[in-house]
């Protein structure tokens, strides 16, 4: 949307939601990448998308509207094609008489109002300004629900049954209500982003369940007899074999669409109703977050960003599977990679690519294992090495060495808490004194969900604190809160205000 620069600068400068410097420096660097300002402005986190827009909306003089959150009546959101919908970011969201409210991301775009009009000559458009996200919440609304998409599926493939068999695979795997299935399955978990897939096949069913936020949701049922189209049909895409059935097996695929582009890793197990598979979802392109957008602060974040100046040593991130120790380890490389250095890595899988690195991918059929990996990144000249998870002896004792021998070693180790990771390390037959000397910082994280919704204040009971304290020391807690100032210095357990989600 065109809207002045100067004018929008005087705005933003009179509600004091920016100063002059850094709005200079925004519309700097938007005259050298040739992007709007308030893009440049939202992507340097000077000013949050909805104030911007509600800003652009004022000086345009068209209403804001929030719809992210919006449920859209399905007659009036067909209003408009999808087609359509998408190519121009316009939503029609609600129809009153003969008055219809389109929201848009550009209310100039006349071609389209001219167009809506064009299908009821007596309709009146009114429109609104709406953000990035609102738009993308609406145009998802388009997509059928996953009940009403395998309903129509399942329909089709029950004419087609009998010729699914055990000694078909092939063909099954190319039947198209076959790939209908496997195909909405995928597309859902991206829509819902789950993190995993599981197909799980029992007696007289197979339950598929999509791993959101941490947490596993039962999403569908589908017929005990689609199994093994549905497992041969991922075997095909991960290119494993179609005939094997009694042991694991792992492979990976891409999904790729305009709007998303996905690495799929595959395990196949055999379980006592055949074979159940799990899928992670890896999306590709995404960027390292910075430290401080992962939750570290204050004197913890100030240790990791003194240890990462050192340039030898080694550095481990420990917690449990899925706690998000990989990521922590990109947003340290983001910050190490600079054009003066070499860093190279051994991952598996490789989560996000990152220019400037070398990633080198485990493939343990072909014997490039984590220590194989390594051994050979030592002879590239690196100066920053990154080991993606250090599992046994071998990878342990090069990893120490590296980091004797004038590197930065970056990796991670399975362990519960951060004392835990040394007799661990001695565990794997590496030397005491070794340890001392290369160990630079061990740090313990875990994935904490956050309140995304309402919420609500309440206080912990004394029953509540009881409980808690068999497994946590609370007044460790209530100190590290105060060291925070996040509770005043003579706050008690009792004292302390808390919040939990509002369910409406």
């Amino acid at each position: 949307m065109n809207v002045e620069p100067e004018r929008l600068k005087k705005f933003l400068l009179d509600a004091e939601l920016i100063n002059q410097k850094d709005f200079d420096r925004a519309f700097k660097k938007s005259q050298e990448t040739n992007k709007d300002i308030g893009e440049v402005l939202v992507s340097e986190k000077l000013i949050e998308q909805e104030k911007l827009t509600k800003f652009q909306a004022y000086l345009q003089g068209i209403p804001f509207v929030n719809i992210e959150k919006e449920i859209i009546p399905q007659e009036v959101l067909n209003i408009i094609p999808e087609q359509i919908a998408r190519a121009h970011n316009i939503i029609a969201f609600r129809k009153r008489d003969s008055s219809l409210e389109v929201a848009m991301l550009d209310p100039e775009d006349l071609r389209t109002i001219e167009f809506i009009k064009k299908t009821d000559p007596f309709l009146k458009i009114l429109p609104r300004l709406a953000t990035p996200e609102g738009i993308k919440n609406a145009l998802s609304q388009y997509e059928k629900t996953l009940d009403v998409e395998f309903g129509d599926i399942l329909s089709t493939k029950a004419k087609k049954e009998e010729q699914i068999g055990q000694e078909d695979l092939i063909k099954a795997s190319k039947e198209l209500p076959i790939i209908s299935i496997v195909d909405t399955l995928m597309k859902h978990a991206i829509l819902q982003k789950a993190s995993d897939v599981h197909i799980e096949p029992l007696e007289k069913e197979v339950v598929v369940r999509f791993r959101i936020d941490g947490i596993l949701n039962d999403v569908m049922n589908l017929p005990a007899s689609s199994a093994l189209g549905i497992v041969a049909r991922i075997k095909v895409l991960s290119n494993l074999k179609l005939d094997e059935h009694r042991l694991p097996q792992d492979g990976r695929f891409k999904v790729e669409t305009e709007d998303y582009k996905y690495s799929v890793r595959v395990s196949v197990l055999p379980v006592f109703n055949g074979e159940k598979i799990v899928m992670r979802l890896l999306a590709e392109g995404t960027k390292a977050q910075t430290l401080e957008g992962l939750g570290f602060s204050g004197k913890y974040l100030e240790i990791i960003k003194n240890n990462l100046e050192k340039p030898t040593g080694m550095i481990l991130i420990t917690g449990p599977t899925g706690s998000g120790k990989t990521t922590t380890l990109y947003s340290m490389m983001e910050i190490l990679n600079t054009p003066d250095v070499n860093i190279s890595t051994v991952e598996d899988p490789i989560e996000y690519r990152m220019p400037r690195i070398n990633q080198t991918q485990v493939n343990a059929k072909i014997g490039l294992t984590f220590a194989a990996g390594l051994r050979s990144l030592v002879r590239q000249d690196p100066d920053i090495i990154m080991v993606g998870e250090i599992r046994d002896n071998e990878t342990a004792s090069l990893a120490i060495n590296a980091a004797l021998t004038g590197h930065q070693v970056l990796s991670t180790l399975h362990t519960t808490d951060a004392p835990g990771a040394i007799p661990r390390l001695l565990d794997m037959g590496v030397e005491p004194f070794l340890v001392s000397s290369t160990l630079n910082v061990i740090v313990a994280q875990r994935l904490v969900r956050k309140i995304g919704g309402g919420k609500e204040k309440y206080k912990l009971s004394d029953a509540v604190i009881s409980n808690l304290s068999k497994y946590c020391n609370m007044e460790r807690i209530l100190n590290l809160l105060k060291e925070e100032k996040l509770v005043k210095p003579k706050a008690t357990l009792e004292d302390v205000e808390l919040y939990r989600p509002r369910f409406f």
